[in-house]
């Protein structure tokens, strides 16, 4: 299993030579420093606003105070992400309902699979629901997932209505008294207003059958899209309100730091992370664990005492 401080060695890389000399000071910040903390910061995809929000606050925050710098930075990127509890699976409405959604190329089929793993580690008996009707591979794909997993699957015909498909997942896991539905949207850019008007359409027959609007809508962002993933997100939570986000591909991108910015654009928690390719390397995200892996140290130590 891939672990955090693995994951986010190339943004953590990026970061180190700047961070280490902000927290070797022990004075005032020099226009120098802040200058390249900065720019290495929007290097790795914080946004322009967070920034400098950022660098305003650690100014002023350690004037006079007995605290590290280190504790300083590690507390204002903790809070940026915010103070949602962690995702747990609920039993109570049944089938808990998970409507995937985001671009092509993101990894949603793959990581609505890893969500059912994880729902079967909890105990549950998930449902994966293959709505990408538009790939002759997208049902395929998933049934091959199902197979590897161990749960049941609903699949359309090329070219069926995806949000048919979807309702009648909702009838076979309510049958089959299914604990949570996956459902696996197809790819779509969020330029094309046609194609997101479908989801809207999926949406709306979730909530038709369920007679409740979907427990969860995701968008799975790409960490390697750095700032463009968060244009992509603002437009789908505007078809079809978000309620979290999957980032993927943390392993292999130097951007993790859109990751605040997200959050703050829209509003909503960082639920799950990809860490890796293996079928465990789905993480329920943890901004304690995700914030110290950037940083270093702590967990630089943890992994040597092992």
């Amino acid at each position: 299993m891939v672990t955090w401080i693995d994951a986010l060695s190339k943004t953590r890389n990026k970061l180190s030579n700047t961070l280490a000399k902000v927290f070797r000071r022990s004075d005032a910040l020099d226009e120098d420093t802040l200058e390249e903390l900065e720019d290495t910061l929007l290097g790795s995809d914080v946004s322009m606003a967070l920034v400098t929000e950022w660098t305003e606050a650690l100014q002023k925050g350690y004037r006079g105070l007995r605290v590290s710098r280190r504790e300083i930075v590690h507390n204002l990127l903790v809070g940026a992400l915010g103070e949602w509890p962690p995702f747990a699976w609920s039993r109570e409405d049944r089938p808990y309902t998970i409507l995937i959604v985001g671009v092509n190329g993101t990894g949603k089929t793959t990581t609505a699979a890893k969500l059912a793993h994880h729902a079967k580690q909890a105990g549950l008996s998930p449902l994966l629901a293959a709505t990408d009707t538009f790939r002759a591979a997208g049902a395929e794909q998933l049934r091959i997932w199902a197979d590897r997993v161990g749960c049941d699957v609903v699949a359309g015909q090329q070219g069926a209505d995806a949000a048919a498909v979807a309702f009648d997942a909702l009838d076979a896991a309510i049958a089959r008294n299914s604990d949570a539905v996956i459902i696996d949207t197809a790819g779509r850019m969020h330029t094309k207003q046609p194609l997101m008007n479908e989801l809207g359409k999926v949406r709306r027959a979730v909530a038709s059958r369920l007679k409740r609007e979907p427990d969860e809508t995701w968008i799975v962002l790409d960490a390697g899209m750095g700032q463009n993933a968060i244009i992509q997100a603002r437009q789908f939570h505007q078809m079809v309100p978000l309620t979290g986000v999957i980032v993927t591909k943390l392993d292999g991108s130097s951007k993790a730091g859109f990751v605040f910015s997200v959050v703050k654009e829209l509003g909503v928690p960082v639920r799950f992370a990809g860490l890796g390719e293996g079928m465990d390397d789905l993480a329920v995200f943890d901004p304690e664990q995700f914030v110290e892996a950037l940083l270093g140290r702590k967990q630089e130590e943890a992994v040597r005492s092992r």
